[in-house]
């Protein structure tokens, strides 16, 4: 072996060494004999360094994995042998190997193991017990080999093709009827010999155990010998964690539901006779974390059980399961008021599915209504954050809370299915005495508390938030608590989880304000003042922006009369902060953004006439215009390309700004309507000069062209004289990006005002054409995946161009172009539905197609046109669909074909060629033949 390559295998190693280490392992894995070095390194234990011992394995693991089928008998043998020696002399070494070297080597094991079990080494682990007996390292590496087994047999995680699957069940069927009475025997002896003398072997045998169970005859395990073993290990400290596991795993085997009964009951007697069920003596939460789970799997059990005596109509087993699921509540509860999350988390599972049972059930007992009530008290104390719980810098902890508040909300939806009556009258129970006394209680409890109320938004679903409408007993409460969030001060509450969760319930119930509306100032003025908008917190500020928008939004019919004093405490909020001024501003653009769509929704959906409305909205538009100008110039002085940058952000947010106004308007509320467009289309011409400016051109472009999309929406045909101009600057220096961008806004422009753009199409038609071809002919290296894909994109955007053209009946300005041009053009189009490899681009090319002979296929079309159909399109028609890259298995594909056929379909309809052919009379055709072809010829 190469020395010098192998040095590169120590993770201290520099990187010349480590590449060519690499390089070596990739020349090794192709050659053909160089497995056969390693097999003998390892079985003459010629290297004692750890990572060259890995390396051998690992080359031999490609070789039996990829290649083991070239290999010649003698060759397997050699390779069977190599890893019995190997096994062999591990039993002598005075040091075991390193963990890592003896996974590799399992994993070898077991891939040769799946390959040859079924036909050459039928006695795979009878040769290995009889190397390893009961020696504690031969022991290790036997339950390593058998654990990798299970991973290349049973493991969901591993994708197997339908072969590999049909192999595996057969292994398993071959080992259930050959082997595993044998493996399970040398697991009981294994646990016998080493419980007391070797926890790590003990602790891997249970492991393996837990592994097979799912997958062999449960008998075999699930008997009197193992399970009071399993139960002794319970009691070892070391042990108790994996044989909890492997009880798991045991009572989780599917099998008859009367059997599963009485598996579970016998358990739980022992474990409770032996102290396991008094929760408040253990301390180690570990362990109880794993005991919970087991707990769980047992109640799971059960409700399986009586889910299937119930469909099997067994009325008296069914009774006897729900018994013993009821005798297993308390200690469920016990596990899921636990201090420790992972502990409660891991039983919630058995408690969603009880709550599930008791939902199917015609009457409660009061038992079973005293253990809904001591769920919910549950659910509603481990809601609660803790002390430790870090607001300003949430990291894995509180990300792992989050989670768990998730399945607590699960349960409590459950619970209001079970009893909506009784959650509500916890919920409001527990809110009103806190709220009462909101001062002097802890952060925590007040934040669970609003919390409680917000989840019933979800836990008791009502059509379109009418919470209070239609149920009296259930819209009184609603509104009582409601009435007691806003009216009790507690917005002023000093600690972020408080305010978030008071702003995030008055807009989960936005409809109480229709009902109270002599709440909405109170609320508002939480909205705009320290509590809200203007809090120390910047996250708080953030939320909040959202929120406020989405309040003012669901209450604009409310919000008239406090309009102007709305906007007035907004000014400084709305203010752009350019990058000199080193003013940090309360919020962040993407907030701000929130602002000016609110103050837009206030002004539009006011009840003032059109010229207040036209106003305020100048009002709130100039001081952008204004900024707008002054920074455009600054940025075409500005020499430090930092300082460039950061300008055109801020130029490009003033467009966003004023574009996120026009949201506010609607089909009943137009701008026309609203006396607004001139003020728009000052926007416009104030904007429209960044596209002329030579620096930072992606992100003003980007920022122009959204603008003008949305006033294509407001303005309609008052933005056309805008357009030429716009486009001009925007065809300049173009890369494939912009073209991709700017394309939607001609398509938008056609699709939208028709023959009115006719003559600006005509004109911008071929100039865009040139641009857009330009950047396709431009040379890109081979291997560049991203210009390939920027170019597939843009040849995409301009078919779809060339089809909003024709499909919206201006195909007058492509045969406006000239003879030459239109010609080009064309052939573009079958290029692109034979040639490129694109299903999405070539459906489009077959739509064009298809519409060109719509409308050109008759007498009337241009000159040359029946010509082009039968000589290109007819076997584009054909050509596209035989391309090896035509794939009719890919969705897309299929679309194109489809669209190839109505393409066919359509020449079919509308040639005479066609129709002639169909005449029963052959004279007729032979004549109208002999003209087809005097006018075909040139």
């Amino acid at each position: 072996m190469d020395e010098q390559a192998l040095l590169g295998l120590n993770p201290n190693a520099d990187s010349d060494f480590r590449q060519r280490a690499l390089a070596y392992f990739e020349q090794l894995k192709i050659s053909p004999d160089a497995w056969q070095v390693c097999a003998e390194a390892l079985a003459q234990r010629t290297y004692s360094d750890d990572h060259i011992k890995f390396f051998c394995f690992q080359v031999l693991e490609h070789q039996v994995k990829y290649k083991y089928s070239e290999l010649t008998t003698v060759q397997q043998q050699l390779i069977r042998e190599t890893l019995i020696s190997w096994l062999q002399a591990q039993m002598l070494n005075p040091q075991p190997e390193k963990t890592f070297i003896r996974n590799k080597a399992a994993q070898v094991f077991a891939l040769l193991f799946v390959t040859e079990y079924l036909t050459r080494w039928p006695k795979f682990f009878f040769d290995i017990l009889s190397v390893v007996d009961l020696n504690p390292r031969g022991v290790d590496l036997y339950l390593r080999i058998l654990m990798a087994i299970d991973s290349e047999l049973v493991d969901r995680d591993v994708v197997h093709t339908s072969e590999e699957a049909r192999r595996n069940t057969l292994i398993k069927d071959t080992m259930r009827e050959q082997c595993i009475p044998n493996l399970v025997e040398s697991w009981y002896q294994i646990l016998q010999n080493y419980q007391y003398t070797n926890s790590e072997v003990t602790c891997q045998c249970l492991e393996v155990v837990g592994a097979y169970v799912s997958w062999i005859d449960l008998s075999l395990i699930a008997n009197d010998r193992f399970i009071n073993m399993l139960l002794g290990h319970m009691s070892i400290e070391v042990l108790r964690e994996e044989a909890c596991d492997c009880l798991f795993e045991i009572v989780n085997k599917g099998m008859d539901p009367v059997d599963k009964m009485k598996l579970v009951e016998s358990l739980c007697q022992v474990l409770q006779s032996a102290g396991f069920f008094s929760i408040d003596q253990e301390e180690d939460v570990d362990f109880l974390a794993r005991f919970s789970k087991l707990v769980n799997g047992m109640g799971q059990s059960l409700i399986v059980s009586w889910t299937k005596l119930i469909k099997n109509g067994d009325i008296k087993n069914a009774q006897e399961a729900l018994q013993a699921i009821e005798t297993k509540v308390a200690l469920m509860l016990q596990l899921l008021i636990h201090e420790d999350d992972d502990i409660s988390s891991n039983i919630i599972g058995f408690c969603y599915d009880y709550l599930h049972i008791l939902k199917q059930l015609p009457v409660l007992s009061d038992q079973q209504k005293a253990n809904v009530e001591a769920i919910m008290l549950a659910v509603m104390k481990k809601l609660t954050y803790d002390e430790e719980y870090n607001f300003e810098n949430e990291g894995e902890d509180e990300a792992m809370f989050v989670e768990y508040r998730k399945q607590l909300k699960l349960l409590l939806d459950r619970l209001a299915q079970v009893s909506p009556e009784l959650l509500l009258a916890s919920v409001r129970r527990v809110f009103s005495s806190t709220l009462q006394n909101w001062q002097t209680t802890r952060f925590m409890e007040v934040e669970v508390a609003i919390r409680l109320l917000y989840m019933l938004a979800e836990a008791l679903p009502v059509s379109h938030g009418a919470h209070f409408s239609g149920d009296v007993s259930k819209a009184s409460a609603l509104q009582d608590m409601m009435r007691t969030l806003v009216t009790s001060g507690v917005s002023s509450y000093q600690h972020t989880s408080v305010t978030l969760e008071f702003f995030e319930t008055v807009v989960r119930y936005e409809k109480f304000f229709t009902v109270e509306p002599q709440h909405i100032p109170c609320v508002l003025m939480a909205f705009l003042d320290h509590r809200g908008l203007r809090h120390s917190s910047a996250k708080v500020r953030s939320r909040t922006a959202y929120l406020f928008s989405r309040f003012v939004k669901s209450l604009n019919k409310q919000m008239n009369p406090f309009i102007e004093d709305i906007l007035n405490r907004i000014q400084d909020l709305l203010e752009l902060s350019p990058p000199e001024n080193g003013y940090q501003s309360l919020l962040s653009s993407d907030d701000q953004l929130f602002i000016y769509e609110t103050a837009g929704v206030l002004i539009v959906n006011s009840e003032y006439p059109a010229e207040r409305k036209q106003a305020l909205m100048r009002n709130l538009l100039t001081p952008l215009m204004e900024k707008f100008k002054i920074l455009l110039e600054k940025l075409m002085l500005a020499q430090d390309e930092e300082r460039q940058a950061s300008l055109a952000d801020c130029l490009n947010h003033a467009v966003g700004f004023a574009s996120r106004t026009s949201k506010a308007f609607s089909n009943k509320q137009t701008v026309k309507q609203c006396g607004c467009s001139e003020v728009y289309l000052d926007c416009l011409q104030t904007f429209l000069p960044a596209l002329s400016c030579p620096l930072q051109k992606d992100i003003l472009r980007s920022g122009v062209r959204t603008f003008l999309h949305r006033m294509i929406i407001c303005l309609e045909e008052e933005v056309l004289p805008f357009i030429p101009s716009a486009s001009e600057h925007m065809l300049k220096d173009c890369e494939a990006k912009d073209l991709q961008e700017f394309i939607p806004l001609i398509n938008q422009i056609t699709a939208k005002f028709k023959t009115q753009v006719s003559p600006f199409l005509q004109q911008m038609f071929m100039p865009l054409l040139h641009a857009i071809f330009e950047v396709l002919l431009r040379p890109a290296e081979e291997n560049d995946q991203s210009a390939a894909l920027e170019k597939q994109m843009l040849r995409r955007s301009y078919f779809a161009f060339l089809q909003t053209v024709t499909g919206s009946g201006m195909s007058e300005v492509i045969a406006n172009q000239g003879a030459e041009n239109v010609e080009r053009v064309l052939v573009t189009v079958i290029q692109g539905a034979v040639e490129y490899p694109d299903p999405i681009a070539q459906k489009t090319c077959f739509i064009i197609l298809s519409k060109l002979v719509e409308l050109w296929g008759g007498k009337d079309g241009p000159v040359g046109f029946a010509d082009f159909v039968y000589k290109h399109i007819v076997p584009a028609c054909f050509l596209a669909p035989l391309k090896q890259t035509f794939d009719l298995a890919d969705a897309q594909t299929v679309l194109a074909l489809s669209e190839c056929a109505v393409t066919l379909k359509t020449i079919h309809l509308k040639r005479e060629f066609c129709q002639a052919l169909q005449q029963p009379d052959a004279k007729v055709f032979k004549n109208y033949l002999k003209v087809f072809f005097q006018r075909a010829k040139p």
